[in-house]
């Protein structure tokens, strides 16, 4: 008789289930946790994600296919400055460390930058945690970490993170360093997307700290991490410490409210499978039995907004015009209930939202009566 599943090796089949027979899993990055994060009552993305199906692939079997993602010119210039950065042993990258993080300390030279090669994700992410232990039971020196795999906890299923570099400081404290192709323009650079990799970043540092509670001592984890990017129009490195405290204490309160994935999928039915190779029909009532939170947002974060668009639009649903107006809303959740409560058909008149909106109504007709005069 065979031995019985474990909840985690239960969890683990199903969720193979669910993505189709034999299709490899979509590992989640730090890009895609983040834009999870930032919509944690989604079920739909999260039982996606959390089975690693391949969004894109889905999409484009749904009719509605994905603008989503970077360009390939984008991706090529990316890793070529990624390189420049890294080159001689990452003597560049550590000196901005050094410089911008980091000035009290002696300045890096012959710094350690392990082989962190292993065999799949988890035993990158077991090399990663033994160079980094090794780090901190030898202070006094720096170390680079190209590339390391860090695994994080997301409702109950691991996710595995490959940050550009980690880097341990003399005092045994890590930062993390992301590299991203845009400018710094007389040095800044684009608010939103300074934002957009401040929220990357905490995703690793997360992870890291996951990884450092695990230690005795628990060496720190820093909260300003070093984002580097071409200066001006040029292809020289340049770099800006960035706190990332407010970015880490949203992801982790979001990731702590994430519904547990095996809780979503014990609900879908029996057979439920969403391989991009089934029919049409078939494909689609899968998905549809995952209710989704669509937002506007979304088109800038997931692969499937275009059709939970279309899906939101034909339910009259208010997400549809954006989070703020939801609130606003209160009980009212499709367009149908708004316009009905604007009219005086439905609704309770002591309800703010029936007031303000009944009063909007009144407004608008005296100013189309005037100027109809």
């Amino acid at each position: 008789m065979p031995p019985p599943r474990t909840r985690g090796t239960a969890l683990r089949h199903r969720l193979a289930e669910l993505r189709g027979p034999d299709v490899p899993p979509k590992a989640l990055d730090a890009r895609a946790l983040a834009a999870l994060a930032a919509n944690p009552g989604c079920a739909r993305r999260a039982i996606l994600d959390g089975a690693g199906v391949n969004k894109t692939a889905l999409a484009s079997a749904l009719g509605s296919p994905s603008a989503f993602g970077q360009s390939q010119f984008a991706l090529t210039r990316g890793n070529a400055f990624e390189a420049k950065v890294k080159a001689d042993g990452g003597a560049e990258l550590l000196r901005l460390v050094h410089e911008k993080l980091d000035r009290a300390a002696e300045p890096p030279a012959d710094a350690r930058v392990p082989d962190l090669t292993a065999t799949g994700p988890q035993g990158r992410t077991a090399r990663t945690a033994l160079e980094l232990r090794e780090a901190a039971a030898h202070p006094g020196a720096w170390t680079l970490l190209d590339h390391p795999m860090l695994a994080l906890d997301v409702a109950g299923s691991p996710a595995f993170l490959e940050p550009d570099a980690v880097v341990v400081h003399p005092d045994g404290s890590w930062t993390v360093v992301e590299i991203k192709s845009f400018p710094l323009l007389d040095g800044s650079a684009d608010p939103a997307k300074v934002g957009a990799a401040a929220r990357q970043a905490a995703v690793y540092v997360l992870a890291l700290e996951e990884l450092a509670a695990r230690l005795d001592p628990a060496p720190r984890v820093r909260h300003r991490i070093l984002l580097v990017c071409p200066r001006d129009f040029s292809n020289q490195p340049a770099a800006s410490a960035v706190d990332i405290r407010k970015q880490r204490a949203v992801t982790a309160r979001q990731l702590a409210r994430l519904t547990r994935i095996e809780d979503i999928a014990d609900a879908l039915p029996e057979g439920t499978c969403f391989s991009p190779e089934l029919p049409a029909e078939e494909l689609t009532a899968a998905v549809e039995s995952v209710p989704a939170t669509y937002a506007p947002e979304c088109l800038s974060a997931c692969e499937l907004a275009f059709h939970c668009r279309t899906r939101s639009r034909e339910t009259g649903a208010v997400t549809s015009l954006g989070r703020p107006l939801r609130a606003e809303l209160g009980g009212l959740t499709t367009v149908e209930e708004v316009l009905a409560a604007a009219r005086g058909e439905a609704g309770d008149p002591g309800d703010p939202a029936v007031a303000a909106l009944r009063r909007a109504a009144a407004l608008r007709a005296e100013a189309l009566e005037a100027a109809c005069r």
